[in-house]
């Protein structure tokens, strides 16, 4: 199978539309119509990627996300009515790596789906070293000066892209791009969220800023970095 999906939404209707489709393309397919079941799920069958709705009784997705940011590293996906940024960063603050708003088209959530779950087994190329990183695609281990850095998985795909591509400006489009995929090249706020949480994390073990804002235009990677204080 190409991968097992938890999808967790209080509404029978979608959970019984997603299923469908996503067995129909191979995946193996496990629902929860609450929360709290759902995380019992995710710790017995641990799944590649979770799929959970924002507004749930009892428990928000929002929940969902830091509960299992703590169990472990998984891609959520969460499915929402609300188009509003605040809504967005919310969810990604707390952990998800992708955010689709209701009602929403079935290619689309299907792409996203492939694109999550492609990153893995894709994690094959050697260690990348340049200044004070070291970074194991395939174990999906940072060193920071010798020291491992906990990242989430979209925070390490964002990482390894910029890393890959040292002292170069990198367009807000072509991350978007690489990280999310080519339908979220105009998810803004993504990178916002993503590239202040790894600046928080880098710049907590190091005292230096590694990721440099270019205004307008993109991010660039140091990967000597400058003193966090003289930015």
């Amino acid at each position: 199978m190409p991968g097992k999906i938890l999808v967790i939404d209080d509404e029978p209707q979608i959970t019984r539309v997603l299923r469908a489709a996503l067995v129909a393309q191979g995946y193996d397919c496990r629902i929860a119509n609450d929360p709290e079941e759902g995380l019992r799920v995710y710790g017995d069958w641990l799944p590649d990627l979770v799929i959970t709705d924002l507004m749930m009784p009892g428990m928000s997705g929002v929940e969902v996300c830091r509960a299992i940011r703590t169990l472990g590293g998984t891609p959520v996906l969460v499915l929402s009515v609300r188009e509003h940024e605040r809504s967005k960063v919310e969810a990604l603050d707390a952990g998800a790596d992708d955010y689709v708003t209701k009602p929403f088209s079935m290619p689309e959530l299907l792409a996203r789906v492939r694109a999550h779950l492609r990153r893995a087994p894709e994690r094959t190329s050697p260690i990348i070293e340049a200044g004070d990183f070291a970074i194991d695609a395939a174990a999906h281990t940072v060193f920071l000066m010798g020291r491992v850095v906990r990242l989430t998985p979209k925070e390490f795909d964002l990482l390894l892209h910029l890393a890959s591509h040292p002292g170069k400006v990198i367009t807000h489009r072509a991350l978007l791009a690489a990280v999310w995929g080519g339908q979220s090249v105009h998810q803004p706020e993504y990178l916002r969220v993503f590239v202040a949480q790894l600046r928080k994390k880098l710049e907590a073990e190091s005292g230096k800023q590694y990721i440099q804002t270019e205004p307008w235009v993109g991010y660039r990677f140091l990967p000597e970095g400058i003193e966090a204080e003289t930015r």
